[in-house]
């Protein structure tokens, strides 16, 4: 008879298992998942491309953002990481995929850009620490299972400088995404390929922060310099803490 229930972090490594073999998340199964996609680099795979998300570009261009230190969360074969470095950020980048960390160091190597990259959790005590003029976060957040929203948020209140910005982009309700239930994910037993989310869902779980701007980002054509892709949310908020 096993009683292992005393405390948070208790109650969300169960939570885990009760997805596990089913997760995009976890240093297992999550890393082997991502190795596997990144494996091919030239998959016809829209944000293989080396280029930045449209409104990540918008941001600096308005200035919304200013150059500082950076996180980028869940930074894939880097092409975020590359973009802010290039425009004077001190830049951390954290997957969980060695493949795809070996990718984004080969472009900043090509590039000439000095990046720090951490193959690893974000969540875990190892990983990379504050405090950030900016947290990144394209596509991470909407592969996390609900319950990990909790461990999400405080990292952003941990990692965030007073004054920083966190920008997302996520899938959008009605284009892309599951749209069941939290419970239902645990009911069975996965995902469904990731959370999607309505403006109102995110600005209730990041309540804590200042809105800064949210909308829907704007399609970019192919030979465009820039990311876009209109199934994802854009947001931007603002740590006033």
């Amino acid at each position: 008879m096993n009683r292992d229930i005393r405390d948070v972090e208790d109650v969300l490594k169960l939570l885990d298992e009760l997805l596990a073999g089913a997760d995009r998340w976890t240093p297992g199964g999550g890393a082997d998942w991502w190795d596997g996609f990144y494996a091919d680099r030239d998959r016809p795979v829209p944000f293989f491309a080396d280029k930045p998300d449209e409104n990540l570009v918008s941001y600096l261009d308005r200035g919304l953002v200013n150059p500082g230190r950076a996180l980028d969360l869940g930074c894939g074969p880097g092409r975020n990481a590359l973009y802010l470095a290039a425009a004077g950020f001190q830049v951390d980048a954290v997957d969980l995929s060695p493949a795809a960390i070996s990718w984004a160091r080969d472009r900043a190597t090509a590039a000439g850009l000095d990046i720090a990259f951490h193959c690893g959790d974000a969540f875990a005590e190892t990983a990379p620490s504050g405090p950030y003029d900016l947290v990144y976060d394209s596509g991470c957040f909407h592969h996390l299972p609900p319950h990990r929203r909790v461990s999400y948020r405080a990292l952003l209140a941990r990692i965030l400088a007073p004054g920083g910005h966190f920008g997302l982009s996520c899938f959008a309700a009605g284009a892309m995404g599951s749209e069941l239930p939290d419970a239902e994910f645990y009911r069975h037993g996965g995902l469904q390929g990731g959370v999607a989310y309505t403006p109102e869902a995110l600005r209730w779980i990041f309540a804590d922060l200042t809105e800064v701007e949210l909308r829907r980002m704007r399609d970019e054509p192919a030979d465009s310099p820039r990311f876009g892709e209109q199934f994802l949310w854009t947001a931007l908020f603002r740590h006033d803490g």
